[in-house]
């Protein structure tokens, strides 16, 4: 898979990338398995793709070989948790070295931090009638992966105390709910230094669905890039033009790179594998073009 198959800048082209560097997979809350979910980005023409689950790295080796049977390209990924300034920020790890030193053990201890507060959120819900909420969280996640509030939200349905997953989160899972338990994630400069000490890539994950106004999104930018970060995510599934371009100013004046992807969790929903918002014409470089993930890339075509 020639490299040159990338575009090497953002031309405005409104044809799909091809890349999709933001999924996840039942190694944390999404519905498919790491192997199926490559074989749906190769149907769906992702050529290029990183499976990035929450606080885990568990699904990358069954994914890798899938990616390999069907010549898609895998980078080995992971989204973690972390506070800035009182607020939940998600940074985006592209490891095309795995996981090693510092950012192993970080993710082991966010595990333990999820099943904490996956013991709380369980406890909230018992008291208003989710009897056994634990176990029956845990019959929707599997046996293997740290629960998180959807798994608690599908439980509440098959309970049916609630109809749907929207409904839970409205009433029981959502902000200030009884359900909302938040964790004590590492502050952000302490998980882009455990990334980039891992020889990896740290991308602040979907800026714009904090809330921020423009001066505080540009805070946190500022703040992100100075900690060692290196790229946000220019595209987070389907999002405004206008937006976006501005976003696209705000990287370009701090020289960070450009990340694209869906964020995909299950199907049936608006988001699938490489669907996203088209990239706006920007001198903002792809973040696959930055020297620790173009190497790999290209070590990939060498001849064996």
């Amino acid at each position: 898979m020639p490299m040159s198959l990338f575009p090497a800048n953002f031309t405005g082209d409104p044809v799909p990338l091809g890349v999709d560097l933001h999924m996840h997979s039942t190694a944390s809350d999404g519905a498919l398995a790491p192997a199926d979910l490559v074989g749906l980005c190769a149907e769906r023409g992702v050529r290029l793709m990183a499976l990035t689950d929450h606080d885990s790295m568990a699904g990358i080796d069954e994914a890798h070989d899938a990616a390999s049977r069907l010549a898609i390209r895998l980078l080995p990924g992971t989204e973690l948790s972390t506070r800035w300034h009182g607020i939940n920020i998600h940074v985006v790890g592209l490891l095309p070295q795995g996981a090693s030193g510092a950012l192993a053990l970080g993710l082991q201890s966010q595990a333990e931090a999820r099943e904490a507060r996956a013991v709380d959120i369980a406890r909230r819900l018992e008291k208003v009638g989710l009897h056994d909420a634990l176990a029956l969280a845990r019959e929707q996640a599997g046996p293997h992966r740290p629960l998180g509030r959807p798994d608690f939200a599908r439980a509440l349905v098959a309970a049916g105390l609630v109809p749907d997953i929207t409904t839970a989160f409205k009433k029981h899972l959502g902000n200030g709910k009884a359900g909302d338990v938040k964790a004590y994630w590492p502050a952000m400069s302490e998980v882009v230094g455990w990334i980039v000490d891992s020889g990896g890539v740290a991308v602040l994950a979907h800026p714009l669905r904090h809330g921020l106004t423009r001066r505080k999104r540009g805070l946190l930018l500022d703040d992100f890039r100075e900690t060692g970060g290196q790229a946000a995510e220019l595209i987070s599934g389907f999002q405004n033009a206008d937006v976006t371009r501005d976003l696209a100013r705000q990287l370009d004046e701090r020289e960070l790179y450009a990340s694209v992807g869906s964020d995909f969790h299950f199907l049936g929903g608006h988001l699938a594998p490489g669907s996203m918002s088209p990239v706006p014409r920007t001198a903002v470089a792809p973040v696959w073009t930055h020297p620790r993930l173009a190497g790999f890339l290209q070590s990939a075509n060498d001849p064996a």
